[in-house]
């Protein structure tokens, strides 16, 4: 078969073909009385596997070597591929977040372009101070768009870049937020509750639906953060996330603080103090449980939770029945004063 039909079954152009021949890859093993390169059905056999190699990132010199070596063993030069594959598909995806970055700033000029690109280098310096720089002072005033925050925050582990970069999301509004929520999805639990911080200080609607989501977390850290952010909130869905902290004693004072803030809602009022009494009684026997629960019943307005501290003044439980004297005691001060 001569070389321009060679090229036109086997897509390989003529030219190719001939550099082929030059390297010594592909060496036609006929010739036509005219001189021309006459391809074998072996010599086309040959092209394809040259082919092949070549589209998994092999060069013509490692083409020419695996071929010429009957002993080869592909694993190792295949990890080596993936390895190279995966290093240029970083680098790539990198290029790509680095040009939505600058799109989403929208510059008027090369000049703006240049700024952005100099704070992206900010952000991405090992630096912590340099990258919380970066956040606070921005080059030429440019600011970082949402989503570059958002990406950042995820995987800030410095305490104080995170907080800088918290507040730098919380002055963005609702911008960055479906971004920032992607990481409450990521499987990594410390990325999970990076992205949860983040939406706590973050307002609006979307940002609350996120947090919501976040009560159904496999970590009880990211329930605990969602709960108070939410309950600060005035939401109602936190109720059973914040009674659960008391009883375990994961933030119970911070809990039972914005349980007593829900409870002046009248619509939440009896639920939780329903919630706090069944837990109560769940827990007989757990001295700790209970004088938290107490404590926790103690911060709340509502007068079904003095009824209910009024019975536990003779409880048992020495710590919880003292517990209740003092809240009792302390609100009949007050209705005297009133």
């Amino acid at each position: 078969m001569l070389i321009g039909e060679v090229a036109r079954r086997s897509g390989v152009s003529a030219r190719m073909l001939r550099h082929y021949d030059t390297l010594g890859l592909v060496r036609p093993t006929g010739r036509t009385v005219g001189g021309y390169r006459e391809y074998s059905a072996e010599d086309i056999r040959r092209i394809l596997h040259v082919e092949g190699l070549r589209s998994l990132g092999l060069s013509l010199r490692e083409v020419g070597r695996a071929l010429a070596d009957p002993d080869f063993a592909p694993s190792a030069l295949v990890g080596d591929l993936i390895r190279r594959t995966e290093d240029r598909v970083r680098r790539e995806r990198e290029l790509l977040e680095r040009l939505r970055a600058i799109d989403a700033s929208a510059p008027a000029g090369w000049e703006g372009v240049l700024r952005i690109v100099e704070l992206l280098h900010g952000l991405g310096s090992p630096s912590a101070a340099r990258r919380q720089q970066a956040v606070l002072a921005p080059v030429g005033g440019v600011p970082v768009p949402a989503d570059v925050l958002a990406r950042a925050v995820l995987a800030e582990s410095d305490p104080n870049v995170a907080g800088a970069l918290r507040w730098a999301l919380a002055r963005a509004g609702d911008e960055g937020v479906a971004s920032v929520a992607s990481g409450l999805a990521s499987g990594d639990v410390d990325v999970e509750r990076r992205a949860v911080r983040a939406l706590s200080g973050m307002s609006g609607d979307r940002a609350t639906a996120a947090l919501a989501d976040a009560l159904g977390s496999g970590d009880a850290t990211v329930r605990a953060l969602a709960a108070l952010a939410l309950g600060r909130r005035g939401e109602s869905a936190a109720v059973p996330t914040l009674v659960g902290m008391v009883v375990v004693g994961t933030n119970d004072v911070e809990a039972a603080e914005v349980l007593g803030s829900l409870s002046r809602n009248p619509e939440c009022a009896g639920w939780i103090v329903d919630s706090l009494v069944a837990a109560l009684a769940a827990h007989t026997g757990e001295p700790a449980v209970r004088s938290r629960l107490a404590q926790a019943l103690a911060e709340l307005p509502e007068s079904r939770a003095r009824d209910v501290l009024g019975r536990l003044v003779h409880d048992g439980d020495r710590a919880v029945a003292a517990i209740a004297r003092a809240a009792v005691r302390g609100s009949d001060r007050v209705d005297d004063l009133g």
